[in-house]
């Protein structure tokens, strides 16, 4: 996503521990893992990376509360919950999976929302998009 820096556009990455327990670490942890464990071989994320977070259930944070109430669901299915979710209740907006990935707009309102394996290809063109609508509506 080099290419939408000149435009002010940022990626924001929030660890959660709620998709089949993926990210135990305490949030000291987790950049150093990144860096020598997973993926390793010194890789230093190109975007800001929060404190750990709960996406769903009755702790989650206000955020995704807001990107959840704003966006559709990419899905009415969580497969089979069973020793993989780790929150409650389920509800059909919450967030399916880690790598889910939201769009939120200049003025701060969300604006897409896509599944977490989306190809990357399918965003980067869906963010050019709404950029162009964004330059239209300028003109």
């Amino acid at each position: 996503m080099k290419p939408f820096r000149d435009v002010g556009f940022t990626i924001l990455g929030f660890p959660c521990n709620q998709f089949g327990m993926q990210e135990p670490g305490k949030n000291n942890e987790i950049l150093p893992a990144l860096k020598y464990v997973r993926p390793g071989n010194g890789f230093v994320p190109n975007f800001q990376l929060f404190e750990k977070v709960d996406v769903n259930g009755v702790n989650e944070h206000a955020l995704f509360t807001i990107l959840k109430n704003a966006c559709p669901p990419v899905g009415d299915s969580f497969g089979n919950p069973t020793n993989r979710l780790f929150w409650e209740p389920l509800k059909v907006n919450d967030i399916k999976w880690n790598f889910e990935k939201f769009l939120v707009g200049p003025d701060g309102r969300p604006v897409m929302r896509w599944f977490p394996r989306v190809n990357v290809s399918e965003v980067r063109a869906d963010i050019l998009k709404y950029f162009r609508q964004l330059v239209q509506k300028a003109d």
